[in-house]
């Protein structure tokens, strides 16, 4: 397990380190040949020092135009420290890319060079995370491997504190400071030290990515004292995106896209995920076929690409992505998710889960692992179960909204509905335009007698966009509950539009109930033009037919009646807190089923 793994899902975002910076803002990205020269002497910077998945700033560097030989970036100052320590550190570079870290940390004890002191205080930390995983993976299963240290981490920081008190330390030992801090559950202490590696190495984006998982919210994220260096809007737009702020994310992204990046297959895979967190699922789809085309053999964020086939129920498609995974690297966590994805569309939820226990198995911090091993729980009815997977994915990210979610949705399984409450609160804060932790917002408060409140948050997902077309039909029952006509004749109205505006009928679609208490209710007010327009209406579905045709005889045995005239029924009401729009009731006939 390396370092940048820490966070799987984003591992593909290319890591800088600070050669030359010039000025911030928009003008960094005037010299895209000063840009590549930085790129490329990153790479083997980072190679150096074992961070292997930092060195994919060859991925952003292969999107900008090649350089000429006599533009390529001279080779890093070779320090009098660096030429004592070079036995010692080629020797022990060796023993490190074959993961003998012990052996690495033994012969790299007492160097003094700043490259050789990172590179053991590295080799200490993976080490004991080393032993961790292989004292855990066959004696617990996933859900316990979390609770387990690594050993070293206090030594480390121990260590890593005198030297910071001293000021010996640079950025990346200030980085691997910062993650040790974080690792002992010191956020404090670990988002300052991450600040102070960002701007020791402004360009470093390990440092970046560590400080996103620590940023909880919008205040918190203008409150920190970030550089300006051009890898800050790449940074900005990782955090919009991670803070459900995707319309400015797509706004970042677009003028990484204008400075010069429009070949970085990056940027496209983070505007799929954008896209795929607002559940605009054809142009997610769209960019990772794209994505795939580019880059065929690519397996980063391909978890987030199933997680899309799955909702469209696109089981060949889903299929042919699993094996071709397991063709390129069956032992990848992406391809654990991919095919465990590819089990529970086929209702496999035994196997799914094993799969996610597999991609567990391989990195305890995957998140989408833990969140979609909870649904396979919720599946197989294992309760509790699912609730300490939700619980283990909202300790790797306080932001996951769908753990938070499945955590509302499990306790409401259980009967505990203030519990179903406070999570869907935090679903809800997370995703305050989200129609559907706005509908279980509003349930939560029914169940708990507020009604008030559950009127608020019925209207608020119909206001923002009902994604399941739930919101209103559920608002008119409640009025029709509180005995409120007005308003339940109002929502039914609304809810009948809303329906055939999409123009196919939703498989949860409650028309009938709707034009029969719409009926009823023109009926009792004398409307006899509008009540046997429902009543016909309901002749259309089997389940209200028979009391469509009871409505139309009781309709024609007062038709001779003198009618008194239509009232103004749908102006705003007084006593009520929803907000009311003027629709009239012969619209009906606009629409057919």
């Amino acid at each position: 397990m390396t370092l940048e793994n820490l966070h799987p899902s984003l591992s593909s975002l290319p890591l800088f380190l600070t050669v030359g910076v010039t000025e911030s803002k928009l003008s960094f990205f005037g010299d895209l040949v000063q840009i590549k020269k930085q790129l490329i002497s990153v790479i083997s910077l980072c190679k150096e020092r074992g961070l292997l998945h930092s060195a994919k700033a060859s991925e952003l560097a292969f999107a900008l135009d090649r350089l000429p030989k006599d533009e390529l970036p001279p080779s890093p100052p070779f320090t009098e420290d660096d030429a004592q320590d070079l036995d010692a550190l080629t020797l022990a570079k060796s023993y490190f890319d074959l993961k003998e870290y012990d052996r690495a940390a033994y012969f790299l004890k007492g160097c003094c060079s700043q490259k050789a002191y990172f590179l053991y205080m590295y080799s200490r930390y993976l080490s004991g995370e080393k032993k961790k995983d292989d004292e855990t993976v066959d004696s617990l299963g996933p859900l316990e491997k979390g609770q387990v240290r690594n050993e070293a981490l206090r030594e480390l920081r121990v260590e890593l504190s005198k030297k910071h008190i001293a000021g010996e330390l640079d950025g990346f030992t200030l980085y691997l400071y910062g993650v040790v801090l974080r690792k002992l559950d010191l956020l404090k202490e670990a988002v300052e030290v991450f600040v102070e590696a960002i701007h020791s190495l402004p360009l470093h984006w390990g440092a970046w990515l560590e400080l996103s998982n620590l940023v909880t919210n919008i205040e918190m994220l203008k409150s920190l004292s970030l550089p300006d260096c051009w890898i800050k809007d790449f940074f900005m737009a990782h955090m919009y995106t991670e803070l459900q702020m995707i319309k400015e994310a797509l706004q970042k992204y677009q003028n990484l896209i204008e400075a010069g990046f429009s070949k970085s297959t990056y940027i496209i895979s983070q505007i799929a995920v954008a896209y795929h967190n607002i559940r605009d699922i054809d142009q997610a789809l769209a960019l990772f076929n794209e994505l795939r085309e580019q880059d065929p053999y690519r397996i980063d964020n391909m978890d987030t690409f199933s997680n899309l086939l799955y909702v469209k129920s696109m089981k060949p498609e889903l299929s042919y992505l699993a094996h071709n995974l397991v063709e390129i690297d069956k032992y990848r966590v992406e391809t654990c998710c991919v095919i465990g994805n590819y089990y529970s569309l086929r209702s496999q939820h035994e196997k799914a889960a094993l799969y996610f226990q597999r991609a567990l198995k391989l990195n305890p911090r995957c998140l989408g692992a833990w969140t979609l091993m909870g649904h396979e729980y919720m599946e197989m009815k294992n309760t509790s179960a699912a609730i300490q997977a939700y619980r283990h994915a909202i300790e790797v990210n306080k932001r996951d909204y769908r753990a938070w979610y499945g955590l509302g949705q499990t306790y409401e399984i259980l009967k505990m509905p203030f519990y179903c409450l406070y999570y869907y609160r935090k679903a809800h804060q997370l995703r305050p335009n989200d129609s559907r932790m706005l509908v279980a917002l509003g349930e939560s408060y029914e169940k708990l007698s507020q009604q008030v409140e559950a009127k608020k948050c019925y209207w608020r997902a119909y206001s923002v966009g009902d994604v399941e077309k739930m919101a209103l039909l559920k608002l008119a029952k409640l009025h029709e509950q509180l005995n409120e006509s007005d308003d339940a004749a109002q929502c039914y109205m609304l809810y009948i539009q809303d329906i055939f505006s999409c123009g196919e009928q939703l498989e949860h679609a409650e028309v009938s109930t709707a034009l029969r208490y719409l009926g009823q209710y023109y009926f009792k007010n004398k409307l006899y033009d509008e009540a046997s327009l429902c009543a016909q209406r309901c002749c259309d579905y089997n389940d209200a037919r028979e009391e469509g045709k009871a409505l139309l005889r009781q309709i024609s045995q007062v038709r001779d009646q003198i009618e008194t005239p239509s009232a103004d029924l749908f102006a705003p009401l007084s006593n009520n807190n929803t907000p009311v729009r003027r629709v009239s009731p012969l619209n009906l006939i606009s629409f057919t089923p």
